[in-house]
């Protein structure tokens, strides 16, 4: 028991150290960091047709049919709200459609901040809360303060954790429209929603990277003008800290 006591108290002052070496130095180094990534040629395009990515889908040619009278009586007997059946697809010249290269380069850029904005925020959590003290009458206002951090940083969290939905949900809907365009080659409605939805994926990447750097930057500003009060929210009976 004494042991596990031991290992827990190392725990806490592990998660101490880790949290203050991350706000005086990571925060700092990654909020450059994704300064210069947003101003790099994959994240600042002006031009959105840039990021288009040819399908690879070729539209057939139309078959004529010589038999006219045969297409008027085969035409009469469709109801008018039948559903026209679109064209079998049973391989692609190419193999496969590809996934827009751009977008998928800047997925894999974004992922891992993603997760690393995630790992911060629950260390940054668990350090506030080791140092909150125990419930007592009176001098709480550095207490609120760090209850307030704290809600912050779940929000953070929270918002991070969301990231990932958006662009899992980005491939399941590109997925679906790519599938019409195979089986509706001519139809070219469905080529330019691909293109829009490519777009506006390109913009939301590049909205979750400024988010991630505002994060960051926000977390430090309101850690650092609070950090007194957060590491010693009680100017007496210190000693009474978790």
């Amino acid at each position: 028991m004494a042991d596990n006591a031991q290992k827990v108290l190392q725990y806490k002052e592990t998660v101490k150290k880790q949290a203050e070496d991350l706000i005086n130095n990571g925060f700092p180094r990654k909020i450059v960091e994704l300064n210069d990534l947003l101003a790099t040629p994959l994240f600042s395009t002006k031009n959105l047709e840039e990021v288009h990515q040819d399908l690879k889908v070729p539209v057939p040619s139309p078959i004529i049919s010589n038999n006219h009278d045969s297409c008027e009586t085969e035409t009469k007997k469709r109801k008018l709200d039948e559903v026209t059946a679109g064209t079998p697809v049973l391989v692609l010249p190419t193999g496969i459609v590809p996934c827009n290269s751009h977008i998928r380069q800047m997925i894999k850029i974004v992922k891992p901040y993603i997760w690393h904005l995630v790992e911060d925020a629950n260390l940054l959590k668990m350090w506030i809360s080791f140092l909150i003290p125990k419930i007592e009458d009176g001098n709480n206002f550095g207490v609120s303060i760090q209850e307030d951090m704290l809600a912050e940083i779940r929000t953070v969290e929270s918002e991070a954790a969301a990231f990932f939905d958006q662009i899992s949900r980005y491939f399941i809907t590109r997925g679906k429209i790519v599938t019409k365009v195979t089986k509706y080659p001519h139809v070219e409605d469905f080529r330019v929603t691909v293109e829009e939805l490519d777009e506006k994926e390109y913009v939301s990447l590049k909205l979750v990277m400024c988010e991630i750097r505002n994060h960051y930057s926000t977390l430090h500003d309101i850690i650092m003008k609070n950090l007194e009060k957060i590491k010693k929210p009680r100017t007496s009976n210190v000693d009474n800290l978790y």
